[in-house]
């Protein structure tokens, strides 16, 4: 569909990424579902494509293209039926290396962004601990300073690629006693002595690998630090905003996905003598969410283009993720319901569909943080400036 925010050129790359995938991925999600690992040679496929450089420079590889090429590559992985398959290339590309891009050192740079952007290296990043979610602040992973490196000790968990992934671009604390001015990020290779890791059960993205990381006295080198000592939580504040404006995006293809797969089988099944998409109230609840997906659709182009502005939007990035996934979970909840008693099987894209929906609002900020966010600004005159 052509619109104001893509020309031909986006348009021709949304069809060649989707003759990629369908050709590249479709036929093996089932496969990757069930053996809860996606080989390596496919993300090496992928980043030989260029898709994981999108909106890198050309010194590492990457394509330097704007930002609504990432927005057409996000909604497309998004709509092969698999968050366990989406999550990589959005981790990967807009969620952990651009930390490095934006303030590591040219060595740094040099030594991961390359391997990355060509797929022979996956990335995760490591916020989240037992005791720390969204409270940022209250982290307890420590990187005490000791000659030419960090000595990190601590644990991590949610991590998605924490299991088979190669780096992790770690948050931890470098200052103990210095509050925000003591976060730090480092890069922390995943083979490196005293990194250990646990894979977790997961309700969805069953695709993906998701760990609880352990580190006991992992030393680190000092050129691993991103950025400034104690500049970390600051980072991490301005990165954030593209990590839920990606889940966003997301949100739309997802969405897309789940209303095309469900209008398919309500054509074909029949009761009461006629296919179900013929019944007013059925139609009418169609109707309805295929509205509300427009709007909210929309409304994150509206952010994506502010970000491709060099915007920094905090307001409009956390409404658009608690728009964007919250409506997704409904639509995923209204789907299963359209299609009764096989929405509960797994031998149907929609049950999986209804699992992995689910993270959505618990994800790089709950829902409640982004409405405690909007409320500051709204309410409070709030401002939130980039550091």
């Amino acid at each position: 569909m052509k619109t104001y925010y893509f020309t031909e050129d986006h348009l021709l790359f949304r069809q060649s990424l989707r003759d990629f995938l369908d050709k590249e991925a479709m036929p093996y999600i089932d496969e990757w579902e069930e053996q809860r690992r996606i080989p390596k040679v496919f993300w090496q496929k992928f980043g030989a494509m260029g898709y994981f450089g999108l909106n890198f420079p050309e010194d590492y590889g990457g394509s330097n293209l704007d930002f609504f090429y990432s927005v057409i590559l996000v909604e497309e992985v998004s709509k092969c039926f698999s968050g366990g398959f989406a999550i990589l290339p959005m981790v990967q590309s807009y969620m952990s290396t651009p930390y490095i891009l934006s303030h590591g050192s040219a060595q740094l740079k040099q030594k991961y962004l390359p391997g990355a952007i060509a797929g022979d290296l996956i990335c995760s990043i490591a916020i989240s601990e037992p005791g720390a979610g969204s409270d940022v602040m209250n982290i307890q992973t420590k990187a005490i300073r000791d000659g030419d490196h960090y000595v990190v000790n601590g644990s991590k968990t949610f991590i998605t690629n924490g299991v088979y992934g190669d780096f992790i671009v770690t948050v931890v604390k470098t200052d103990p006693s210095a509050g925000a001015n003591g976060i730090s990020l480092l890069v922390i290779d995943r083979n490196t002595a005293g990194v250990s890791a646990r894979k977790l059960k997961k309700l969805g993205w069953h695709a993906s690998d998701t760990a609880e990381l352990s580190f006991d006295e992992v030393r680190v080198p000092v050129e691993n630090l991103i950025g400034e000592e104690g500049k970390g939580f600051y980072y991490l504040m301005g990165g954030l905003q593209l990590e839920r404006l990606v889940g966003a995006i997301s949100s739309i293809g997802s969405c897309d996905a789940a209303l095309t797969y469900t209008l398919q089988y309500m054509a074909e099944r029949k009761a009461f003598g006629r296919s179900i998409n013929k019944f007013q109230v059925l139609r009418h609840r169609i109707a309805q969410m295929a509205a509300e997906m427009e709007a909210n659709r929309y409304f994150i182009y509206h952010c994506c283009q502010l970000h491709n502005d060099g915007a920094y939007a905090v307001k409009e990035s956390s409404m658009a993720k608690l728009l964007g996934t919250e409506l997704c979970n409904k639509v995923a909840t209204e789907c299963l319901q359209f299609f009764g008693g096989y929405g509960y099987m797994e031998d149907y894209k929609v049950a999986r569909i209804f699992r992995d929906a689910r993270i959505g609002t618990i994800g790089a900020g709950t829902s409640e943080v982004m409405r405690e966010i909007i409320a500051k600004m709204v309410i409070d005159g709030q401002e939130y400036k980039e550091a």
